[in-house]
């Protein structure tokens, strides 16, 4: 039987969080927002397509940038209000252009910036 996204529990905007993490290294690229259409599309192309909130739009990764996330597995928590995206990322995930969105570590003396943008 197919998976049905709506058996997903999403915020008052229709909203879950869905966190990218690299297949490979288990290493977290990126958290961003799906919905429920985006869930189905992902699951349907294998290609991992998000919610803009900002740009109120779908946004299947990589599609301008290159830098595409091919779906390998997707786990839903014990709440099913969180996703875990195993991807296999081309490039990288943040639009800062380093391999990961959490590239600043926070601490008691401030922040350190712990990767600088790829080439």
């Amino acid at each position: 039987m197919p998976f049905d996204p709506a058996t997903l529990t999403y915020n008052a905007d229709g909203l879950l969080p869905a966190i990218a993490q690299a297949h490979g290294t288990g290493e977290v690229l990126m958290l961003a927002w799906m919905n429920a259409a985006s869930v189905a599309e992902t699951l349907r192309t294998g290609r991992v397509t998000y919610w803009s909130r900002s740009r109120a739009a779908y946004w299947r990764k990589g599609e301008t940038s290159g830098h595409v996330q091919r779906l390998v597995e997707m786990r839903v928590d014990c709440d099913r209000d969180c996703l875990l995206l195993l991807v296999e990322q081309t490039g990288p995930a943040c639009h800062t252009n380093r391999r990961s969105c959490f590239y600043t570590a926070v601490g008691e003396e401030g922040e350190t910036v712990l990767s600088e943008p790829m080439a």
